[in-house]
């Protein structure tokens, strides 16, 4: 009985209305340009000590063979140091390392060779125009070697995002992030529960055909059910991490906020570590947002200077209000700043009642916004007056002039973007909004699963779920899609 069983599991992975997930073995796609060889400068534009120009594909050897004739290929995956030559000519181009990686054990599955010239831009050329004139090789197309790697198993789709965001990481948790996607955190993820899906819909198949047979075992149905509603549970708990790793990719939004003349020009400045905004004594300086992307305390953060917030004095500066206060809106955290030497101005006292305490108060959502207030000037109270006004909302002292408290202020910073973009270490996080989206569609799927009152729709329904988990590591996804996430490689990646 087991035997037939198992017979479902197989048939129900394979069947027409289930694309197989792509583990590492190929996903069904042919890749661009099938047939032909490619090449690419992949290090780098512009000089440097070492350039790598690599190439893939069929003719891979015998353009190895052509720019350092008489030799023969090297030992595969050994370096060697080889005399390059144009094919055409002869002429010496550089003395380089040269590498041979045979099909399928390389990166895109093919077989591959890389040189690794010198840097200067003649070498580059030279060596680019001596590939290009040996037959069946051409120029690769941007992405066009992890596309490959893609089509020939040895990348899922999951991991092709993470190596692209490993390419564009600009800070540690980005880093951390990408390299964890990259080796298949997520990929591995996503293949458990479509295994738990596979499993689920082999059981409820079985007791379709076997049903009236006697020789199926008792509580078929519970099992597979079981099994559906703890995996509701896992995906429940992933799709509310509250963008957390759309965050930790793109970057959080911080905007700094308060008063004319609290000093926020100048912390953008300080946590930029370059000259963002204009910094004056003049109130309404700041008249429109002006936002830079920084790393703040290892994590992604886009910060925005705005306008101080007040009874405009003219139209210009309402729009600028009117800017600050709509931006403030959309901040996932607001850096409040307020003069610590000027705490009972109108401007401060309402600023408080307006921006800092409501934002501290659930909004009707059930969330609330982040808020650090930040008390600057802490370089104009009198000697040993270290807090004035310990019955403000928990805050931080600062002094942009002299840099006293911004060790406490990165460290605030720290805990409070951690909460917002999510700690890579703690598990998969979700990157892309098509992984929220696939995700959703499976736990709809697993609701109209619950909800179906025939055997055959409830299998329908599994079958929809497992797909959208094949969709999201690369085993039924779209030319469209693909075009779209393999557009973000540079040439030669």
């Amino acid at each position: 009985m087991w035997r037939g069983l198992w017979t479902l599991v197989s048939r129900a992975a394979r069947g027409p209305h289930s694309p197989r997930l792509c583990t590492r073995q190929a996903s069904g796609y042919p890749a661009p340009g099938s047939g032909a060889t490619i090449f690419a400068l992949s290090s780098g534009q512009g000089r440097c000590g070492i350039a790598v120009i690599r190439t893939s594909g069929p003719a891979s050897g015998h353009a190895l063979r052509s720019l350092t004739a008489p030799r023969d290929l090297p030992p595969a995956r050994k370096a060697c140091l080889r005399l390059l030559s144009d094919p055409r000519s002869g002429e010496p181009l550089d003395r380089a390392l040269v590498l041979w990686f045979p099909g399928p054990q390389s990166f895109t599955g093919e077989d591959c060779a890389e040189f690794h010239v010198h840097g200067g831009p003649a070498v580059v050329s030279g060596v680019l125009q001596a590939l290009g004139s040996v037959p069946g090789l051409r120029p690769a197309e941007a992405g066009e070697f992890t596309r490959r790697a893609f089509a020939h198993g040895k990348l899922s789709l999951t991991e092709v995002e993470g190596l692209a965001d490993l390419i564009h990481s600009e800070t540690e948790a980005q880093r951390r992030q990408a390299l964890r996607q990259l080796d298949g955190e997520l990929g591995d993820l996503c293949r458990g529960w479509a295994e738990t899906l596979t499993k689920a819909l082999a059981h409820v198949e079985a007791y379709i055909d076997f049903s009236e047979d006697d020789n199926l075992e008792e509580g078929v149905l519970d099992q597979a059910d079981s099994e559906v509603r703890r995996l509701e549970v896992a995906l429940g708990v992933h799709l509310r991490d509250a963008r957390r790793g759309q965050r930790l990719r793109s970057g959080a939004h911080v905007v700094v906020a308060g008063p004319p003349n609290a000093g926020k020009s100048s912390l953008v400045n300080l946590l930029s570590r370059k000259p963002v905004s204009i910094v004056s004594p003049e109130p309404g300086t700041t008249r429109d947002v002006l936002e830079t992307p920084v790393d703040l305390a290892g994590f992604p953060a886009l910060l925005s200077d705005t306008a101080g917030l007040r009874e405009g004095v003219g139209p210009v500066e309402q729009e600028g209000v009117r800017r600050a206060q709509k931006r403030l809106e959309q901040a996932d955290l607001i850096l409040a700043v307020l003069d610590a030497s000027d705490l009972a101005s109108p401007a401060s006292c309402n600023f408080l009642d307006t921006v800092v305490i409501p934002a501290g108060a659930r909004n009707p959502s059930g969330s609330h916004q982040r808020l650090l207030l930040v008390l600057n000037k802490l370089d104009l109270l009198p000697a040993g007056r270290s807090d004035p006004h310990p019955d403000l909302p928990s805050h931080l002292l600062l002094s942009c002039l002299t840099g006293e408290g911004l060790d406490g202020l990165l460290e605030a910073l720290k805990k409070e973007l951690a909460a917002l973009c999510g700690d890579p270490s703690t598990g998969p996080l979700l990157t892309r909004s098509r992984h929220q989206h696939h995700l959703q569609g499976c736990l709809d799927a697993l609701g109209q699963y619950r909800q179906a009152k025939d055997l055959a729709l409830a299998a329908e329904a599994l079958r929809v779920a497992r797909g959208h988990l094949s969709h999201l590591t690369g085993g039924g996804g779209t030319e469209e899609i693909l075009d779209i996430i393999f557009r973000d490689f540079c040439v030669g990646k």
